[in-house]
């Protein structure tokens, strides 16, 4: 038996490859389904089972291309309704896998047809539970984000039910293998490791802890920020099927000459720059967007950017094809193509350039007291402002930034010094506002981890959000 985690970190998921005597099951794989059929060639393995825990709704999920690829039918839970082929199993059905099997376990709350496999050892012994979002290390799936007409107490009622009923009497030294980590906005309180041990989230998981229903569905709900524009998106696209990750790619990785960069300028599409920050502030082409490969680079753009827009990119020289396999993660398929010979052929044509003016925290500082029109945006959560933030800073955060409204308030006499946590969200915000016109900004280098660092700053714990 082998079992291998493939953890993706910008997306804090988590598929998973098992393997027995020649036969694979692969469950909750990405869009780019390249290592899993390259790791079953050279193992001279087979893949036999493509198993979905749920509709996913953070990540357009590769079960469609990789049946085609290989045959193996898409397995989903009871009552999962899709436009394409799929085998629905059965509650506590058994699949063979070599010398040990996997059964399906029904679990719904975080979604209706939600299904958890238990994988069962050559001595039929269960090993390790495959959670997808029913359960994380550290927490349970949120339950708001249903297909269905339930509400999210409704859900989390039924999740109750699940937690008591599958999880709780499964044995403590099973393994947890949950589909996502701390990072993603499928739960709210996720640990940092990426699995765990059911007697482990007996002891430390909030809801796995002796309560009544009312409180369980209380904790569960409480505290839930809004879920990301694009997750609806997502679900419907796992529901009703995509077109081929190849010919995505084929169409994004199109190399793109000046002219064409021009003219879709004058057609409105999107003009997304996926180089590092760092290197985006210094020059970039007016009007562009800015979303790095460095940070949480899918999330953001499925929560910024509109699905309808066709796509042109600017990357470094090497990370086009990059910057196309991770749009198509969360469900972009307009990717026109790539500017050929990047930023920098745009430059040396002697075409407009704009750019950012990035200042140091301690900057920052000297010029608070001294400047009347200076206006801090910090475009972190509202839960990071709460915790500290510059008195009377503004608090303007980014996944709200796809509203026009949120962008046009400000004045054109004031002075906007933008700053995240780190430096990375702060340019993103910077690029939009200067989308829509506000060119009077500068971005704060460092962000609150070094504003926090300076002398003779006042720093305010109570929350001040921007309607």
């Amino acid at each position: 038996m082998f079992i291998k985690q493939f953890y993706t970190g910008c997306l804090s998921e988590a598929a998973y490859y098992i393997e027995s005597e020649g036969e694979v099951a692969i469950i909750d794989p990405l869009r780019d389904t390249g290592e899993y059929v390259k790791l079953a060639a050279e193992n001279n393995a087979g893949i036999k089972y493509i198993f979905e825990t749920h509709f996913h709704a953070d990540f357009v999920s590769g079960h469609i291309d990789l049946c085609k690829q290989t045959g193996a039918p898409i397995i989903y839970g009871p009552g999962a309704k899709t436009d394409y082929a799929v085998y629905n199993c059965k509650d506590n059905e058994i699949f063979k896998l070599g010398k040990i099997s996997i059964q399906a376990m029904h679990t719904p709350g975080h979604t209706l047809e939600s299904t958890c496999y238990l994988l069962r050892d050559e001595n039929d012994k269960p090993h390790a539970i495959f959670t997808g979002d029913t359960l994380f290390v550290g927490d349970v799936g949120r339950p708001d984000l249903s297909s269905g007409n339930m509400s999210s107490a409704e859900l989390a009622g039924i999740m109750y039910e699940t937690i008591q009923h599958k999880i709780l009497p499964l044995a403590d030294d099973v393994i947890v293998y949950p589909a996502h980590g701390a990072g993603s906005s499928c739960g709210k309180n996720m640990g940092p490791e990426t699995f765990s041990t059911i007697g482990e989230q007996k002891k430390n998981n909030y809801a796995l802890q002796p309560q009544s229903k009312e409180d369980f569905v209380k904790a569960v709900t409480d505290g839930l920020s809004v879920a990301p524009k694009y997750f609806s998106i997502n679900a419907k696209i796992n529901m009703q099927g995509y077109e081929s990750l190849d010919n995505i790619k084929q169409k994004g990785l199109t190399p793109l000459s000046l002219g064409d960069i021009k003219k879709m300028q004058d057609d409105d599409v999107l003009i997304l720059d996926t180089r590092h920050a760092t290197v985006f502030t210094i020059g970039f082409i007016p009007g562009s967007i800015f979303i790095g490969l460095e940070g949480r680079f899918a999330e953001w753009a499925g929560s910024l950017l509109s699905f309808d827009k066709p796509i042109a990119l600017v990357t470094e020289p090497g990370k086009e094809e990059e910057s196309v396999i991770r749009l198509s993660r969360v469900g972009f398929d307009k990717i026109q193509g790539y500017l050929k010979g990047g930023f920098e052929s745009w430059q040396q044509a002697g075409e407009p350039v704009d750019m950012i003016i990035d200042v140091e925290a301690d900057e920052l500082v000297m010029d608070l007291p001294h400047d009347p029109n200076l206006v801090v945006v910090d475009v972190r959560r509202e839960t990071e402002f709460a915790d500290g933030h510059i008195a009377d800073a503004q608090n303007l955060p980014l996944n709200e930034m796809n509203d026009v409204l949120n962008l046009s308030h400000f004045e054109d006499n004031q002075n906007l010094y933008i700053h995240c946590a780190g430096g990375y969200r702060s340019v993103i915000a910077a690029s939009l506002l200067k989308r829509e016109g506000t060119h009077n900004l500068r971005n704060v280098l460092g962000g609150w981890n070094k504003i926090k660092e300076q002398k003779n700053i006042k720093i305010q714990k109570e929350a001040s959000v921007l309607n």
